[in-house]
């Protein structure tokens, strides 16, 4: 067997065995630094790496590799500059469709926990304040009945809007913010009906909690800036389960200092893993540490099909989950 893998951070079974048995692994102890993972990418020792979310795969890096591909372990791909390393003849392949459920989950979770405090009342009891039950400890919020304003309305999103629909929330899409485009009640299925479509600043203005399930782009960038944070209302709360940069998180830190809004569930930071100074302290905030995918079954299929995609690119084919095409592939 001569393919040669190398993998940049260990990842689950049975991703690991199937590398193995399609050739030589090479597993990093640590994560690497851009500059190692240059060298280890141009060194001609490896036909495919397999990559997370944190490893820099941009078009410097690829004009110097010798690689067959690229496999990342996630469904977003946003490291990796895809039009240089098309350019380059290197194929790219990802791990769609299969965290639509668990990043919902975490979604539904980060409006609860925002709308009930859930961290402070949790740090109240640790912290040994609790003194029993009082007529205004710690008073939220109703989600029953709330507006949730879902900014991009694909799969997670559609999965979002399912629970939120169970929990007696009313529901409003934008599908491609900050444009737009009609969404037929055909496209809709069963949320036809149950939803409805609004222009992004529409969207913006009316909800009391707006969730965020766009890709990361040049258009979507700083989509939620100090302009939109400001034209919320004042008790809205914001969720991020996407990409951190499509928030300006400095701007938010501004706000949930000032009451701009009421507060804010992340999943996801600008610049992780570091947080924007001052986001840590504010009282009125769920923070999570990218977790919305942490389930073992989905990890567990991801690490599959992570390596069925760099075995395929290591023997010339076209991998199963592929994000762009090689003629030659």
């Amino acid at each position: 067997m001569g393919n040669s893998f190398l993998v940049t951070t260990a990842i689950p079974e049975p991703g690991l065995q199937l590398l193995s048995d399609a050739g030589r692994v090479t597993v990093l102890p640590d994560p690497p630094d851009y500059d190692a993972l240059a060298a280890l990418c141009a060194s001609g020792d490896f036909d495919v790496v397999l990559t997370q979310l944190r490893d820099v795969i941009d078009a410097p890096l690829l004009a110097g590799a010798r690689l067959r591909g690229v496999s990342n372990f996630a469904v977003g791909y946003n490291n990796i500059d895809i039009e240089a390393a098309t350019r380059r003849g290197i194929m790219i392949g990802n791990t769609p469709g299969v965290l639509t459920d668990a990043t919902a989950d975490i979604a539904m979770l980060l409006i609860l926990g925002t709308a009930r405090r859930v961290v402070e009342a949790d740090r109240l009891v640790r912290d040994g304040k609790f003194l029993g039950w009082e007529p205004e400890l710690l008073l939220g919020r109703d989600v029953s009945g709330a507006v949730l304003g879902l900014a991009g309305f694909g799969r997670i999103a559609r999965a979002t809007a399912r629970r939120a629909l169970g929990f007696g929330m009313q529901v409003l899409f934008s599908p491609r913010p900050p444009g737009d485009r009609p969404v037929s009640a055909a496209e809709l299925g069963e949320f036809a009906g149950n939803v409805r479509q609004a222009p992004w600043d529409e969207l913006v203005e009316r909800s009391d909690f707006l969730s965020l399930h766009v890709p990361l782009s040049d258009q979507t960038r700083h989509l939620v800036d100090a302009d939109v944070l400001e034209r919320m209302k004042p008790d809205a709360i914001l969720i991020n389960t996407a990409r951190g940069p499509i928030v300006d998180e400095t701007a938010l830190v501004d706000a949930l200092r000032s009451g701009v809004i009421a507060g804010a569930g992340l999943d996801v930071f600008e610049d992780e893993p570091k947080l924007a100074p001052g986001l840590a302290e504010l009282p009125n905030t769920v923070l999570l540490p990218h977790v919305g995918s942490a389930t073992v079954p989905v990890r567990s299929e991801m690490a599959r099909l992570s390596a069925l995609n760099a075995v395929a690119i290591a023997e010339g084919r076209t991998p199963p989950h592929a994000v762009n095409y090689l003629a030659s592939a």
